[in-house]
């Protein structure tokens, strides 16, 4: 690593300590992720199916779709969690 690289990593701030609106960030992240992934993916239910019943936002989700798309909401959380507290608003 180059001294440059030294300097950034000194430069980041700490993570914000989880809290209440740390969590409801994360929950609309994974909720908006959700309905992107509803009416984004195209071809449901190819994989496994889910081991229960759920209600009907999920229907024709299958075991992949829901590992994807809770995925993508996690990163998404992630990246606005950390933004925003970059920015001191969390």
């Amino acid at each position: 690593m180059t001294h440059l690289a030294f300097n950034l990593l000194a430069a980041v701030r700490t993570t914000p300590v989880w809290s209440f609106k740390v969590a409801l960030v994360m929950i609309t992240a994974n909720l908006f992720a959700l309905v992107v992934g509803r009416y984004g993916i195209q071809v449901k239910g190819v994989g496994p199916s889910l081991p229960i019943q759920l209600p009907g936002l999920f229907s024709g989700f299958g075991l992949s779709e829901l590992l994807a798309v809770t995925s993508f909401g996690h990163i998404l959380g992630v990246g606005l969690i950390l933004g925003l507290a970059q920015a001191g608003l969390l």
